[in-house]
């Protein structure tokens, strides 16, 4: 288990994190200071387990709106999903449907020709 050691308000604080995952809990512990410090900033000295409450509160708020987007794209995904296999089946109905019909269409060009060829007369040389 790695350890780092953050600042937020000004305050140290030792934490145990996954190894690897150092950089990103210094990044997380720099995100949430700098929510601590626009609420200092716009309200003043107002006691740090409020401006921490208040911060924490900004973030899960901010969780809450891109949770509601996430949830919104993934609608969109699936409805792009659907159509695009609604455009799928109905192109292979439309290969199957061309595909028969050009099959009938040399068939009926080779009976033409079968007929032309038993009319013809022997060609001389």
């Amino acid at each position: 288990m790695a350890q780092v050691t953050v600042s937020i308000d000004g305050k140290t604080y030792r934490m145990a994190c996954d190894e690897g995952q150092e950089e990103h809990l210094i990044d997380l512990a720099e995100r949430f200071d700098r929510y601590v410090q626009h609420l200092k900033d716009s309200f003043g000295e107002i006691g740090d387990q409020r401006i921490t409450v208040m911060a924490g509160i900004m973030v899960m708020d901010e969780l809450a709106e891109l949770q509601k987007r996430v949830r919104g794209m993934e609608g969109e995904i699936a409805t792009l999903r659907k159509t695009r296999d609604d455009a799928l089946l109905k192109a292979d109905k439309n290969d199957a449907a061309l595909t028969g019909g050009l099959a009938e269409l040399a068939e009926r060009i080779e009976a033409v020709a079968a007929r032309l060829s038993a009319s013809e007369p022997p060609r001389q040389g």
